[in-house]
This record gives C-alpha cells, sequence and structure tokens, in this order.
C-alpha cells in the first residue's frame, strides 16, 4: 500500500511502472455473501407469493393472463401444444408459455396455478440480481443494496405476481448477463494462470482459453430469452458483442502482441457457436413439442393447402430443408405478420399503450385490473386496481444514472458501467427502430435489472465502496471518517425513500381495496390515468 500525506486524501494516483492486471477474480467472502443473498431472497419471496391468488377477474384470468395462463392449460392437456382454435392470439414461441403450464401442473387452473411459476422467477431475479451486483463490485454491501432496491420495484414486483411472459424473458436474460460477468472473471483468471507460465508470448495471438461453460450456459439462457419473446434476439446481438469486447480487453491488457487478430482467431468463433448457434439450437428445441404433435398449427402446412392460403410447395430452392422446419418457417412469418400489422397507423390503439421515450421514466404505467365495486375499505365503494407501474424513487433517477454511467465509461473506461449499459440500452434502443407499432410499459420490464445495478453501481461510488475498474494502476485512498459518514446517511436516506415509495404504492400494484380519493392520490401525474 503506497502511504499519502493527510492532505491528499481522495486523490488518485497513477502507478509508475505498468502492471498486469490485479489477480482479482472474484469476491473472497463466500458465506457472508450466500448468507445476505438467502436472507434478502427469503424477503423477496414473502413480498412475491403473498396472496398471489388475488385479485382475479372473477376467479378468472385478469388481462392477458386471459390467453397465457389458457395457452398454457392446452398446452398441459394437449400434448405440449395449443389447440388450433386459440390461434389467432398464439404470435409468441412456447417457453414463456411451458414455465405457466409447470404452476398448473401442481396447482391445476387456478390463480396460484398460472402465476407461481412467474412468482419463483420473481424471486429468483432478486437473487440474481444481488450476485451479480456483487461480482461487479466485489462487494456485498453493495450486492445487498441492489438486492433492496429490486425488491421494492413496482415493475418486476407486479410482473412477478402475474401469469404474463415478460418476468421469464427478464430472468432469461438477466442470467445469461450474470453468466458473461463470470465467464470474464475465468478468462482473466485463466490468463493470468498462463502469464504465470510466461506463455503469454508463445503466440503473437496469446494463448487459447479453453472450453468456457459460461459463456456456454449463457447461450442456452438466450435460447430460452428468445424462445419466451423473439426481442431476446436484442441481447443476442448486444451480449454477443459485449463477450468478445470482454475477450479483446482481456487480451490487451495481458499484452497479447496482437490482441485484435488474436480475438479474432481465438476468441470470435467460438462466441458465434456459444452466443449464435447454441441460442437458435435451444430455440428450435423448445418447439420439441410441436415438431413432435399432429394436431398443432401449421405443423403439416408444407405440401397441404390451406383454405384461404397460398400453398407451400414441396420444391423450390429451399426443397433441401426438412418440411418440419419450413412449416416452422411458414408459421413464423404467420406470426410476424401479425406483429406488424399491429401499428397505429393500421387503426390498431389501446388506451394505456405507450412509447419507449416513456418507458426510463414509467411515464406511462399499464392498467392491468380495476375494479371500482365491492367493500372492504371501508366504504360502501371501493377500488381494487394493479397497475404496472416502476417505483418513482427507482425509475425518476433513471436519467441521471444514465449519463453518470456514459461520463464513467468513456472517462474512466469503467468495464462495469459499460456492461450495465450495454443490458439497458438492448432492453428499449431496438423499439425505436419501429415507433408505430403498438407497444406497452411491460415491454420494458427486461430494462429494470440493469436500471437496479447501474443505481448500485452509483451507490457505490457514493459510498467509497467501488474500487477502480483498474486497480493495478491506481490507488484511491478511503475519503475521510465525516464526508464517509455523511455519505453513508446520504445511501441509507435514499434507501429508505426507496422502501417508504414501494410502501405507498403497495395497494396499487396488489389490488387491495382502497377509497376512490385514495385511488386518486396514488396517481401522481396526468400520464397514469
Amino acid at each position: 500500500m503506497i502511504e499519502q500525506p493527510a492532505s491528499s486524501v481522495g486523490r488518485v494516483y497513477t502507478s509508475p511502472a505498468p502492471l498486469r492486471p490485479s489477480p482479482d477474480f472474484g469476491p473472497t467472502d463466500r458465506m457472508r455473501g450466500w448468507l445476505v443473498t438467502a436472507f434478502l431472497t427469503v424477503i423477496a419471496a414473502i413480498t412475491r407469493f403473498v396472496s398471489l391468488s388475488y385479485p382475479t377477474d372473477g376467479g378468472t384470468p385478469t388481462f392477458d393472463e386471459k390467453y397465457y395462463a389458457h395457452h398454457a392449460w392446452e398446452m398441459l392437456n394437449g400434448g405440449g401444444t395449443e389447440d388450433n382454435p386459440a390461434y389467432g392470439v398464439i404470435v409468441h414461441p412456447p417457453v414463456g408459455k411451458q414455465m405457466i403450464a409447470l404452476g398448473e401442473a401442481i396447482f391445476g387452473y387456478t390463480p396460484l396455478g398460472w402465476r407461481f411459476t412467474a412468482a419463483v422467477f420473481g424471486t429468483v431475479l432478486v437473487l440474481l440480481v444481488i450476485r451479480i451486483t456483487r461480482r461487479l463490485t466485489r462487494s456485498t454491501l453493495i450486492g445487498a443494496i441492489a438486492g433492496v432496491l429490486l425488491i421494492c420495484d413496482g415493475a418486476t414486483f407486479v410482473s412477478s405476481r402475474i401469469g404474463m411472459l415478460d418476468i421469464f424473458q427478464t430472468l432469461f436474460v438477466t442470467a445469461a448477463f450474470g453468466c458473461l460477468i463470470v465467464d470474464r472473471d475465468e478468462v482473466r483468471a485463466r490468463l493470468a494462470h498462463a502469464d504465470v507460465q510466461a506463455r503469454i508470448a508463445v503466440s503473437e495471438f496469446g494463448p487459447r482459453l479453453g472450453v468456457r461453460w459460461w459463456r456456454f450456459g449463457a447461450g442456452v439462457l438466450l435460447g430460452l430469452a428468445c424462445g419466451t419473446k423473439w426481442s431476446g434476439l436484442y441481447f443476442v446481438a448486444a451480449f454477443g458483442v459485449l463477450s468478445v469486447c470482454f475477450d479483446l480487453a482481456a487480451r490487451r491488457a495481458y499484452a497479447v502482441r496482437r490482441p485484435w487478430s488474436g480475438t479474432a482467431v481465438r476468441d470470435l468463433g467460438p462466441a458465434l457457436y456459444a452466443l449464435v448457434l447454441i441460442p437458435l439450437l435451444v430455440y428450435l428445441a423448445s418447439y420439441g413439442f410441436w415438431f413432435a404433435s399432429e394436431i398443432g398449427y401449421d405443423r403439416y402446412s408444407v405440401g397441404n393447402p390451406q383454405a384461404g392460403k397460398d400453398p407451400i410447395g414441396t420444391g423450390g430452392l429451399w426443397m433441401w430443408v426438412p418440411d418440419a422446419l419450413r412449416s416452422l418457417w411458414h408459421n413464423h412469418g404467420e406470426s410476424l405478420s401479425f406483429h406488424k400489422e399491429l401499428t397505429n397507423s393500421a387503426g390498431n390503439h389501446h388506451p394505456w399503450e405507450s412509447k419507449p421515450w416513456s418507458w426510463p421514466m414509467s411515464l406511462r404505467p399499464m392498467l392491468y385490473h380495476y375494479a371500482d365495486t365491492g367493500s372492504g375499505c371501508g366504504q360502501v365503494k371501493c377500488v381494487k386496481a394493479i397497475m404496472l407501474i416502476g417505483t418513482p424513487a427507482l425509475w425518476w433517477v433513471s436519467l441521471p444514472m444514465l449519463a453518470w454511467a456514459l461520463w464513467r465509461t468513456t472517462t474512466r473506461r469503467d468495464w462495469r458501467y459499460a456492461a450495465v449499459l450495454v443490458g439497458y440500452c438492448a432492453g428499449i434502443l431496438p423499439w425505436f427502430l419501429n415507433l408505430d407499432r403498438q407497444m406497452y410499459y411491460f415491454y420494458a420490464i427486461p430494462m429494470a435489472p440493469f436500471l437496479i445495478m447501474g443505481i448500485a453501481l452509483v451507490l457505490g461510488n457514493i459510498l467509497g465502496s467501488l474500487p477502480s475498474p483498474r486497480t493495478a494502476y491506481r490507488y484511491r485512498l478511503p475519503p475521510s471518517g465525516e464526508r464517509q459518514s455523511l455519505n453513508l446517511l446520504l445511501v441509507c436516506l435514499y434507501l429508505g425513500l426507496v422502501i417508504a415509495n414501494f410502501v405507498w404504492l403497495w395497494p396499487i400494484l396488489t389490488g387491495m381495496p382502497i377509497t376512490l380519493s385514495n385511488w386518486e392520490t396514488h396517481l401522481w401525474l396526468p400520464s397514469w390515468r
């Protein structure tokens, strides 16, 4: 440790000698880390599972649960595929509905059945964000802060308590991101080992990195994300680039003579295999029941004319492709046509639709359930509502967080903020390409974990618990005692504000009966009405 005079507290010093990256390949307080993770995960489970069966639409699914809960039940009782008459709204791949079917297999066609796996995924999502943030920051404290923030996020909370697809895709995407973060650490550990053995310079491309199971796992999870919703493709592209950039940065850090060529020769091919081919194979495997079925919609469309449609011939340029895959391609073409035609210009409007520019601050939430009849609030007429809305204390700081993350990425080359930005931007930027399409706030749910991780990183900077991204090259002394205490106070006050905001929103996140006047006081912005 380099000693510095007291007057230099808080300054950054550069080591005069070029050094290898510090041998830091993950957190070391494993027992404490898992105890904190377990405790917060239990808290998350309590919030996600309490009164999970309430409310319903007269005992039936509410909002788009009406589609997915029913499709899942059809799959459970129809050989793994939906019934043909329901095809008009079968426009998403099967994985999310298969997850819902698991809960229905245990608890039947009941509210608990079609919401159970969503609550499980929502709980596990908290666990993942804690562990990923902890690994990003090497701090169990900051990981715990991220867990508290996610527990109190209204958007992921509501998505964890309703039988829809978004929470499943969100978990798969977040887990894939976590796998790539672990893979980054393992790659650097392998390069450090090669450096100790003087094998870095054996080849101008650097050493081979061997089988990378964490990146393979990321590919499997990305395939499941695409098998839930096609928007998972955005994360396949973003995370593929991120992984290759991690490899390039690692080769440069360990002084490989030709890092760019080494990445192209050693890493690009395996990355395409793990993050393109594997997701594709997993996606196709998710249609296994459809391939095996006799009644799956469009399963035998090749060579079989259908009423009102052009026949799919057995010859032509693609005749070498198996009929099953050609039938699936035709099926996907019909689903794509549905999505392409779901535009405002075609007359498709919804009172609660929103555009992506409103998502970062949750300016246009989504009303999932509303009933203004019944009692339970101390008055004759009560309101029971479920609104998908991000906790304002979290979502309203998204723009400052993004600005800080961009500054840290460009000026400090902080890879942690860069990685979080990649995940966040993959969840929102592609939607700007077709603003005419009908969109809803629940499309933004995959952004939420990256918003939380970004805020946690900022709070880590405030606390002084976030080490420099290049600790081998810089030495930063902790802030003075008074300043450190003030920073801790600010972070605690912010966490208290987030928790209080979540508690305030609880009635409109869970459908608790409240008075009409109380309902009005919860609608802070005109765009929330």
